[in-house]
């Protein structure tokens, strides 16, 4: 049993089934395509939102330290990620790497948390995207009734339209194809990267050098508890974390790590890449990059704006306008936060079908949703169906609570990619590398130990959740995906012709 539940997909059968013409995805993406979704993606609430939390409860101005940090951790990922990404392109991200190297129920349990991590991303993304176009909408003089902006009214009911109209809206243009997504997002990137280049060009002329100081304050320690919704590490150990000195800088980056989520996405689009060995890397990597560079720098600029202590927590870059006296740029932030949160919306709802596809091609799931539409050439079945769902999750649910588990489900994806380049460099080192992860195997193990921190900083009520999905998933793969797996029903009919007696086939 242990055998087949490790048996592992060859990468050359991993790229075989993608020419066929029923699987076959359109290859439409360039370097710049993926590298403008990967700054689609990332660029959104974080850079909008975090920088005064963490800012005035972690680290101070040292905030841009933080996202540093976050951003190495990413960085080294990412390299994982890029390697395996030349080296496999095919759909599925993580779970296809992890099918190559680790086994069919390792590969399982990264799709099933990656299907959880996209469907949630997607709906939180969406309801906060509704959330700026009311407040754009109220200070135009239009309000919504409270029964269709996610509110109950006196009659218990309460649905967010804008949330799920965004949803269905966004699923009509991924079925269409990616080439319309990717001319969508071109145009929504550059208009929240013109927004984010206001924000530090205009805000560099009102940064005062006192407000840098302390650039570090001095550290507190946090004080300790019993309750889930404390970090795990200090359920386990009775560390509690630091706020303010070296210490909070870290304890910032895992806050701020909410900021890069999404890179990754990148990689689930290989199959549909031009050139997949050369510019898959140069996708993940460059929209890391960039994101990386303007996270600091937003970071520099709104803490010598105003000082970390009088920073907002909701809205620090349109409050910090506000507070210097110039509304106008407030107005203009909101609206840009709106227009990148489309693409965030959209990219991850991209990723999810990308998973649920591959995942079903393989068996795991229901074959019914590997069938491409036969003219736009995109997986129009899991697409329509789980942007249905998303849609009805985003209409009725905040999921604020739930939002964490998008993070632990992308720092768990990590660690198993890190995991997979160090088992494939061993078992395959015959395949072509396009790009190769330098200093193995001690980059991918800094990786996932520098991955692991991060996770250990998060609630314990998260990690108790994705726990019950993840037992869920075991449920269903035993149920169905093992004993439908085409990898399993490939290696039984090979042991059926094996075994089966000279003559056997003309009786």
């Amino acid at each position: 049993m242990s055998s087949t539940l490790f048996r592992t997909k060859r990468v050359e059968q991993s790229i075989l089934d993608t020419e066929e013409p029923e699987h076959a995805l359109k290859k439409s993406l360039s370097a710049l395509d993926l590298t403008v979704f990967g700054v689609g993606v990332i660029i959104g609430t974080g850079i909008f939102v975090l920088t005064g939390k963490v800012a005035k409860e972690n680290a101070g101005p040292a905030v841009a330290l933080a996202f540093v940090a976050a951003g190495v951790v990413c960085a080294l990922a990412a390299l994982c990620y890029a390697e395996f990404a030349s080296t496999v392109p095919v759909a599925g991200s993580a779970y296809t790497f992890s099918y190559a190297s680790l086994g069919e129920l390792p590969a399982w349990t990264i799709g099933w948390d990656l299907v959880l991590e996209f469907a949630l991303g997607t709906a939180v993304v969406a309801v906060g995207w509704s959330g700026y176009i009311r407040s754009l909408m109220d200070n135009a003089g239009w309000h919504m009734p409270e029964s269709l902006s996610g509110r109950e009214n006196a009659t218990g009911f309460g649905f967010d339209i804008l949330a799920a109209a965004l949803v269905l809206v966004l699923t009509v243009i991924l079925v269409i194809g990616m080439k319309l997504s990717a001319r969508v997002t071109e145009v929504v990137v550059a208009i929240k990267v013109t927004v984010v280049l206001i924000v530090i060009i205009a805000g560099a002329f009102f940064v005062k050098s006192a407000n840098y100081k302390p650039f570090i304050p001095k550290a507190h320690a946090v004080e300790a508890g019993a309750s889930l919704k404390a970090p795990l590490i200090q359920l386990m150990f009775g560390w509690a974390p630091s706020n303010f000195g070296v210490m909070g800088i870290f304890t910032a980056a895992s806050v701020v790590f909410f900021a890069f989520i999404g890179f990754d996405v990148v990689a689930t689009a290989a199959e549909e890449t031009k050139n997949p060995q050369r510019d898959m890397p140069r996708g993940i990597l460059g929209s890391l990059f960039i994101c990386t560079v303007l996270y600091v720098a937003v970071a520099i600029v709104v803490t010598g704006m105003q000082h970390y202590t009088q920073l907002s927590v909701d809205a620090p870059l349109a409050d910090a306008f506000k507070a210097i006296g110039h509304p106008w740029y407030a107005g203009v932030i909101s609206f840009g936060a709106a227009v990148g949160l489309t693409t965030v919306c959209m990219i991850l709802l991209l990723g999810q079908t990308r998973v649920f596809f591959a995942m079903s091609r393989d068996g795991l799931l229901p074959r019914f949703f590997s069938r491409v539409h036969p003219r736009f050439r995109t997986p129009h079945r899991p697409t329509i169906l789980l942007g249905v769902i998303i849609a009805i999750l985003a209409g009725f649910t905040s999921l604020s609570e739930l939002a964490e588990l998008v993070n632990i489900g992308t720092l768990f994806a990590f660690v198993v990619v890190a995991i997979g380049v160090i088992i494939l460099r061993r078992t395959r080192p015959d395949l072509h590398r396009a790009f190769r992860t330098p200093w193995v195997p001690f980059l991918p193990v800094v990786s996932v130990l520098a991955t692991l921190w991060l996770m250990l900083n998060l609630p314990a009520e998260t990690w108790l959740r994705f726990a019950i999905w993840m037992v869920i998933g075991f449920v269903v793969y035993f149920l169905y995906g093992r004993s439908h797996s085409r990898l399993g029903r490939h290696e039984e009919t090979t042991v059926g012709q094996v075994l089966r007696p000279p003559g056997r086939d003309a009786e």
